[in-house]
Order: structure tokens, then C-alpha cells, then sequence
């Protein structure tokens, strides 16, 4: 179980089948996932993938990345802007089209991933929030609270989750 100092919560108890975000590491893993992934937008499906990888980090759930390739012509349109993660590198984003929609902002990628997280190259994530919805295996998800990370929350991960309102300092 990975430590934790004073402050943060007790975990949730993984049930059979499930997993802990507590058990997550830090700094993040990438780890392929042979789930199939779907995103709808605008009532439209703009990404089917069974390539999706899957960013595990303490106390988060899950975010997935879908290659490229495996949106909708036209799904992601590069737009102005960027932020850092401390692990990863620069990302860059995308405003997603879906249908009658555009979500400003909606996705983004790592173009050229710093060391240990080259799977991410040619990979996207999305906010699950901002979507109609989001699959994984069938089951559609719910989204982490606050949209800073952007995880899927799926019926096999317990938290709870960072995201929520006082969780900032965990």
C-alpha cells in the first residue's frame, strides 16, 4: 500500500475485482488496457479504440488516452495554449467537435513525453465531464470531480478520489 502522511483519508476497501487508487504509484505508471473505449459527442461516437492506455496515479482514477488514429475525422481540432505535468512534460490541447458540439479545451496530448511516458505520444485524453459519455468495457463511467485531472471513475476503482472539494492538499 503506498504511504501516506497525516492528512489524507483512510482508502476504501477494494472489493473482489477491484482496485484502490491508494495502490496507484507516484510518480504515475502507463499501462495498456485490452478495454474497449468510447467517447460520444454531440450524439455522435468520435473515438472506438481497444488501443487506449491508462495513466494510474496515487489517489486519482484512471485517465485513458486514445490513439489518435482512432478518433472521428475532424474530432480534434488543435487550439492555443498549454500546461505542464511534473511527470510527463507539456501538454497541449484540443477543442473537440462532436455532432452540433465544441468543447473548448476539451482534450489533450503530450506531443513529445518525457522520459518513461512515450506510450502517451499520439495518444489523447478527454474530460469525461465534458462529453456525452465515456466507455470503458461497456460500463460508462463517471467523471473525477473538478476536471483538473480528468479521471474515469469505473465500478472496479475504489478511492476516494483527489478532486473533490478540501482534497487539494493530499
Amino acid at each position: 500500500m503506498t504511504r501516506r502522511s497525516p492528512g489524507h483519508p483512510a482508502p476504501d476497501q477494494p472489493g473482489p475485482g477491484q482496485e484502490s487508487v491508494w495502490d496507484y504509484p507516484r510518480p504515475p505508471r502507463v499501462e495498456s488496457t485490452p478495454a474497449r473505449v468510447v467517447v460520444r459527442l454531440g450524439g455522435r461516437v468520435i473515438a472506438d479504440t481497444t488501443g487506449a492506455v491508462r495513466v494510474l496515479e496515487t489517489s486519482h482514477p484512471p485517465v485513458y488516452y486514445l490513439p489518435v488514429a482512432d478518433f472521428a475525422t475532424g474530432a480534434l481540432v488543435p487550439t492555443s495554449g498549454a500546461s505542464m505535468c511534473e511527470f510527463k512534460g507539456s501538454a497541449s490541447y484540443f477543442d473537440v467537435h462532436g455532432g452540433d458540439r465544441v468543447v473548448p479545451r476539451g482534450a489533450w496530448t503530450y506531443r513529445s513525453p518525457w522520459e518513461g511516458y512515450g506510450d502517451l505520444r499520439d495518444r489523447v485524453a478527454v474530460y469525461p465531464s465534458q462529453m456525452d459519455s465515456c466507455e470503458v468495457a461497456g460500463e460508462t463511467v463517471r467523471a473525477q470531480a473538478g476536471d483538473f485531472y480528468g479521471g474515469w471513475i469505473t465500478s472496479d476503482i475504489v478511492g476516494p478520489f483527489k478532486g473533490e472539494p478540501g482534497t487539494l492538499g493530499w
